[in-house]
């Protein structure tokens, strides 16, 4: 098999996996055992179609695989009879059979979608619910998710076992909510559990769950790729599948528009030799229009027809961006008044930054650079390289070189992605030269 080959089946089984892992969880329940079982599957997958070639149908030939393993724990957990008997009434005898080519699902049959409601079950933590969709449904490492959370990696190893014990305990169901009703999934409207109240909260963590898999996507926090482009497509898709759902919700819409104005510019990021390109000297003529035009349609709904929420002003922040000619026609005066509407509903770190961008290019560096000083002390970007990258940015633009150089360097040192440190790298060896030169 070649590099290529290997590569494509890798991608196939991570867009799989998750698929496999919710058919199982539908028909048998034991969230945990199932997938220790998915595991097992894709690991003999690795081990076989390399030798005998990619079967026809390959989420089925996993699904088969994983249930046969599956099956043999529970019988020897001398459950087999009553696991048996819930499979017979659960499912038909094809249900395995995988759908024909270009055949398509709706959401509520989504396997994929259903296990995303399941991991941001009520029972669970906001934390533990976004740590165990991540793993179940976006296949990330414990690693990755323990970076997307700035915890060490042990810790969130053992708040995702902790989720999965959970689940398992809860008896939760398996099914997507359906659009419209505030009832569990498979519940009659007059039988709303208590916890019904916080329907709200748990879409708030699907959206939360589906950005983090989004960014990892986009720009990966570790390895020799700027992004993962399986990752980013199959948070795209879900957040389809949701807005589909609940049409009406503008924070949907909003978390949507922002993926699809983000991820139009993804083909003008990297140069052909993989090198990372910023957003002011990126080809404009490669962004994807189709992509901004829909995002833009979405938002600008969402604005005049939902409450407003932090994704929809995250949206329009990127659709500013979208829709300037160039870096120079972009509308910096209105990203700023939209940076301090977001700040005033979600004050996190990350927007604080952002809006520090935003006031030095209105207003100059020197202001800006008083606003990350406050930065400094907050935990949560301690050992973060946006900080210092954004830092030696300022820095340039102040024309303090030194300081510049030293932060950009320091920024490298803190990322674990390769293209932006090597990008990193390379602006504080081109002030050197400068400073040589000069």
């Amino acid at each position: 098999m070649t590099t290529e080959s290997a590569t494509a089946s890798d991608d196939l089984l991570r867009r799989l996996a998750p698929q496999v892992l919710g058919a199982l969880v539908r028909r048998y329940g034991h969230f945990d055992a199932a997938e220790d079982a998915v595991q097992e599957a894709l690991l003999a997958a690795a081990r076989q179609w390399p030798e005998e070639g990619r079967p026809d149908y390959p989420r089925g030939w996993l699904i088969r695989v994983a249930s046969r393993r599956l099956t043999d724990q529970l019988r020897s957990e001398d459950a087999r009879r009553r696991r048996e008997e819930t499979a017979a009434a659960l499912t038909p005898r094809d249900a395995f059979v995988e759908p024909p080519p270009g055949e398509s699902r709706t959401p509520a049959e989504d396997d994929t979608l259903a296990l995303l409601f399941l991991c941001c079950h009520a029972e669970l933590s906001p934390e533990a619910r976004i740590a165990l969709t991540l793993r179940a449904v976006g296949g990330l490492t414990t690693a990755e998710i323990a970076r997307a959370f700035l915890v060490p990696e042990a810790t969130m190893g053992q708040r995702i076992s902790r989720a999965k014990r959970r689940i398992k305990a809860s008896g939760a169901p398996f099914g997507v909510p359906h659009a419209g009703r505030d009832q569990e999934p498979d519940q009659a409207p007059d039988q709303a559990p208590d916890h019904v109240p916080h329907r709200a909260e748990r879409l708030a963590d699907v959206l939360q769950v589906l950005y983090l898999i989004f960014n990892e996507g986009y720009t990966a926090t570790s390895g020799r790729d700027l992004r993962r482009a399986d990752l980013a497509a199959e948070a795209i898709r879900l957040t389809r599948a949701v807005h589909v759902l609940r049409p009406a919700d503008g924070e949907v819409a909003g978390l949507l528009a922002l993926m699809l104005l983000t991820d139009a510019r993804r083909d003008a990021r990297t140069a052909p030799d993989g090198s990372l390109v910023p957003l002011a000297e990126q080809d404009r003529t490669r962004w994807d229009r189709a992509a901004i035009s829909e995002g833009v349609a979405l938002v600008s709904d969402a604005l005049t027809h939902a409450p407003l929420g932090p994704y929809q002003l995250r949206a329009a922040i990127a659709a500013v961006h979208d829709e300037a000619a160039s870096d120079e026609d972009t509308d910096w005066v209105e990203i700023l008044a939209l940076y301090e509407v977001l700040m005033r509903v979600v004050p996190g770190p990350v927007e604080r930054l952002g809006h520090a961008v935003a006031v030095a290019m209105v207003h100059g560096p020197r202001q800006a650079l008083g606003l990350l000083a406050a930065l400094d002390e907050d935990d949560r970007l301690a050992g973060n390289h946006r900080l210092e990258a954004v830092r030696a940015h300022l820095l340039e633009m102040a024309g303090d070189r030194a300081a510049a150089r030293a932060a950009y360097a320091k920024a490298a040192g803190l990322t674990l992605s390769v293209p932006e440190r090597r990008y990193l790298q390379f602006r504080a060896a081109r002030i050197g030269e400068r400073r040589a030169s000069g």
